[in-house]
């Protein structure tokens, strides 16, 4: 058991040795603060935990827990977080007091806090074993510290041979003493190299059980890389329990496996307790760092302080950050352009921020620099490390450092007086900083010369010029020439520290054109008092024109009308004399709130000829020229008073204003002596009074025309006559008029009104009855037929036959007698013989004859006219028959009688055989056929 201990703490040893060359290797280059290792893990003897140093114990260990934070380490303190456990200044960890025991495996985390609040961590795992002999140990130890010195002066690289890891299952002793328990330890983690070169498989450890001596053993791994995807990464020897790593391994892609080893007998039980193997793959420096961006984008505006920052540059690096292989450090390659020194940015090689180092910077000599950024890993190594590049482009912003500057001291223009809103003078300027924004864009001001404020400035917002405009009309007469003092600035502050320059005002001489004024009326408008009613060719006022253009010579100034709405003024062509052409009525239309208002022109004879206006507005007193007028015309009032006085509210209008209005005064006339003995009329105020029935007076219904005198209060006083139309009407006990009284009331007595309402009962009756017997006989004409067939009427049986050709056996007689002969005229070209009736003429329809005024035809005209109105309304009938068989034939008619028909036979007729031909027909068979008798 000894020696299975041996190889453990010999395993143990080769491990220690192999990190330590690893921390010295990974020591070497700069500065990184931190502890050595990320994880430490160790076997120690029981009799070394109460107050020994674990770590520092030489009999275990050399190598304490190496932290550095590139300070010196003043003001570090440790912690750990096991009580059980402790840390010294110099990384040693000691059992603080009795009953810390390593009965279990232990992990602690230690903790290294600096005085600038950096937190550093580290992982130690501690486990408890029976170390073999003092003298034994010391001579293995110094054995492998002579191998390692030796291979360290010879400057070759001695393979390691793999550690053998033991189960710490129970232990199998052939004696037949007492067995002692092992207890369960920590297993060290293994790493490997990422991207190795192989050869592979590559052994990593040989895992073995201390009863492999009595029975077989087949040795497995389970996990993540070996039975689990990715599978097959790491292998087992089942039978000498040999691991290997069968490929290179990506850090970047997995940086550790958990794995568990196990070891059954040949028939599948366990041996030992599976034990958990961690493998740990070391990084390599195989990432460049990567900027996100190709090119990145900043600013800064110009004539910044050095310290100023400008932008920030990032890259990122695949590998691991905790070691140099993924420390990225940033320097700047290259400036453009140089000016105005080559070196005026710096970049923080850590952070990859970029600030100014020194001054200089004006957007007016260079306005864009273009930066190469260099991001190194290995923290910045150039000989190792890998790089990459990328593009700052920082541009450079304006700020308002250059004044405006007036290209001139001096300028100059003129302007004709009287005009405005016109250029007389345009202002130049010159700014170098950038065109069209706040530190470029011009503003001019008039600080003297212009105390009235005739002109103003405005800027040009392309060219930035000021244009010198007149806002107020200047006069020759008063100002020939201004001379103004301008001075110039931006829309934004002069930057801190820049002085406005002496050019930045200039002096403007404005000269002002003399040019031909009209003439203008002193008073305008010019008010004048007059009353109305002043005859024609009185003189009102004189409207005189003045002329402002005193240094040219003296004009002269003609004066006409320009409006006088009523035409009742005229003025005097010379001295501008109004004198009235017509009666002033302040009563007229063109007359508005008493005032009467005219225009005028006055002209002067300059060149070019100049004109103004100029208005005239006549106040007119009123005069009592006018009488009233009663209002209203016409009103209605009961026949009889009821419960109050019955009367018309009647009042006065009148043209004049007061005094000359009201109050008015009322009052019935004398004659006719009727008026005043029915009616009454009372005052009310001034301008009201009612007309009433006198009381117990009862009128018949109808109009009434009433006369009433109506004074006004005019000196002297005018007054008149008026009408009101009074109807007087019936009225119900709440003394509105009833309908039958509003009737009575429009003149007509009771008598004439119901004699009225007879006649109209009668006419409706009359009306009524006409119109139901006309219905009556339509109704008849619609039932009967055509023809009436009486057994004494010859002429119903005849018309009844309906056969007009062709349907008698005796066709001899000359039915062409039946035709009017100048009706006949179209068809005289025909062969003679029966024609139909009912034939369209070939030729345009004659017109037919008026007929004479002749008595009633009686009975026959009555047949005819009926025989026609149902042809008419007989949709089967022909369309031209009607007219041409029923026509006038009586008294007066043009064609012959009937009785002219010879016929072309002689003798007697047989006409039994009408008898045959159906009941139509049997009464003219009875009138032609048979005997004489």
């Amino acid at each position: 058991m000894r020696t299975d201990f041996a190889l453990v703490l010999t395993a143990a040893l080769l491990l220690d040795t192999f990190w330590r060359n690893n921390g010295e290797h990974a020591s070497k280059g700069p500065c990184q603060p931190g502890f050595s290792q990320s994880f430490y893990s160790v076997l120690i003897s029981r009799d070394v935990l109460q107050g020994q140093g674990i770590l520092k114990d030489t009999t275990v260990s050399s190598q304490k827990v190496k932290f550095d934070d590139c300070m010196g380490n003043e003001g570090v303190v440790f912690q750990s977080s096991n009580p059980l456990f402790g840390v010294r200044t110099d990384g040693s960890i000691f059992a603080q007091r009795e009953g810390a025991n390593l009965d279990e495996p232990v992990q602690l985390k230690l903790t290294a806090s600096g005085p600038h609040t950096h937190v550093w961590e580290t992982m130690v795992q501690l486990a408890l074993i029976d170390l073999p002999s003092p003298q034994q140990t010391e001579n293995e130890v110094t054995e492998n510290e002579k191998k390692v010195a030796g291979r360290k002066e010879k400057k070759e690289a001695v393979q390691i041979p793999p550690p053998v890891i033991m189960f710490p299952g129970s232990g199998h002793n052939i004696t037949k003493g007492l067995r002692r328990q092992k207890r369960d330890w920590v297993i060290p983690p293994i790493n490997v190299a990422e991207n190795s070169r192989g050869p592979f498989p590559q052994m990593l450890v040989s895992i073995r059980s201390d009863q492999d001596q009595d029975i077989s053993i087949r040795y497995s791994i389970t996990g993540v890389g070996a039975d689990q995807p990715p599978n097959e990464v790491f292998s087992i020897d089942p039978v000498l329990g040999k691991m290997f790593v069968t490929k290179p391994l990506d850090r970047e892609h997995r940086s550790s496996y958990h794995l568990r080893a196990h070891a059954v007998d040949m028939n599948g039980n366990q041996v030992e307790n599976p034990i958990d193997l961690y493998i740990f793959v070391i990084d390599m420096n195989d990432n460049r760092p990567e900027f996100k961006n190709q090119v990145y984008n900043g600013s800064v505006d110009e004539g910044s302080k050095p310290g100023t920052y400008v932008m920030h540059l990032s890259a990122f690096d695949a590998d691991d950050n905790t070691t140099a292989n993924g420390m990225v450090r940033y320097r700047i390659l290259s400036q453009t352009p140089h000016s105005p020194i080559p070196n005026m940015f710096t970049i923080n090689s850590e952070t990859g921020d970029i600030v100014t180092v020194a001054p200089g910077l004006d957007r007016e000599k260079v306005s864009q620099y273009t930066i190469i950024v260099q991001a190194t890993d290995m923290e910045g190594n150039l000989n190792f490390g890998l790089s990459n590049t990328a593009t700052a482009i920082i541009t450079v912003t304006d700020i308002n450092d250059n004044p405006p500057m007036l290209t001139s001291r001096t300028f100059s223009g003129e302007v004709p007086e009287n005009r405005v809103d016109v250029v007389v003078a345009n202002l130049t300027v010159i700014d170098a900083d950038q065109p069209h924004s706040p530190n470029w864009n011009a503003i001019y001001r008039i600080i003297s010369g212009d105390p009235s404020g005739h002109f103003t400035i405005r800027t040009d917002p392309i060219s930035n010029d000021g244009m010198v405009t007149v806002v107020k009309p200047v006069d020759f007469e008063m100002n020939r020439a201004f001379m103004l003092t301008v001075v110039v600035s931006n829309q934004a502050h002069l930057a801190t520290g820049i002085q406005s320059s002496l050019q930045s005002t200039a002096g403007v001489t404005i000269s002002v054109q003399d040019v031909n004024e009209p003439p203008y009326f002193p008073t305008n408008p010019k008010h004048i008092r007059f009353e109305e009613g002043v005859p024609a060719g009185t003189s009102l006022t004189t409207f005189s024109a003045s002329d402002p253009d005193r240094l040219q010579m003296q004009q002269i100034i003609r004066y006409s009308k320009l409006n006088d709405p009523a035409d009742w003024l005229s003025i005097n062509r010379s001295n501008g004399q109004i004198v009235t052409t017509a009666m002033l009525d302040r009563e007229s239309v063109y007359v508005k709130n008493n005032i009467y208002e005219a225009t005028f022109l006055a002209t002067d004879n300059g060149s070019p000829a100049a004109s103004g206006t100029g208005t005239l507005q006549i106040y007119l007193i009123d005069i009592n020229d006018n009488p009233p007028a009663l209002i209203p015309k016409e009103s209605q009032i009961c026949e009889r008073t009821y419960r109050s006085i019955n009367g018309v509210n009647i009042t006065a209008g009148d043209a004049d204003t007061d005094p000359n209005a009201g109050p008015f005064v009322f009052e019935l006339p004398t004659f006719p002596t009727t008026i005043r003995r029915n009616w009454t009329i009372s005052r009310i105020s001034g301008d009201f009074a009612r007309l009433s029935l006198r009381y117990q007076i009862y009128l018949e219904p109808g109009m009434y025309e009433v006369p009433v005198i109506v004074s006004d209060s005019g000196n002297p006083p005018l007054s008149n006559r008026s009408v009101i139309k009074v109807k007087v009407c019936p009225c119900d006990e709440n003394g509105d008029c009833t309908t039958l009284g509003a009737v009575a009331a429009a003149g007509l007595g009771t008598g004439a009104i119901i004699s009225i309402l007879i006649c109209i009962i009668i006419l409706l009756s009359m009306v009524l009855l006409f119109v139901v017997w006309i219905k009556r006989r339509e109704k008849e004409r619609q039932t009967k037929q055509l023809l009436i067939d009486p057994e004494d009427d010859v002429r119903d049986n005849i018309l009844k036959y309906d056969e007009e050709g062709g349907g008698e056996e005796d066709q001899d007689y000359d039915l062409s007698q039946l035709q009017q002969p100048d009706s006949l005229e179209h068809i005289i070209s025909k062969p003679p013989g029966v024609r139909r009736v009912d034939e369209r003429p070939i030729i345009p329809e004659s017109q037919y004859p008026i007929r004479p005024v002749v008595p009633h035809p009686g009975d026959i005209g009555d047949f005819i006219h009926e025989g026609l109105r149902a042809a008419d309304n007989d949709p089967t009938a022909p369309p031209y028959d009607s007219l041409l068989v029923f026509d006038y034939e009586g008294s007066g008619s043009t064609a012959g009688s009937v009785s002219s028909l010879n016929s072309s036979s002689t003798g007697d007729q047989d006409y039994d055989y009408l008898n045959d031909w159906g009941p139509r027909f049997k009464k003219l068979a009875d009138m032609y056929g048979g005997d004489d008798d």
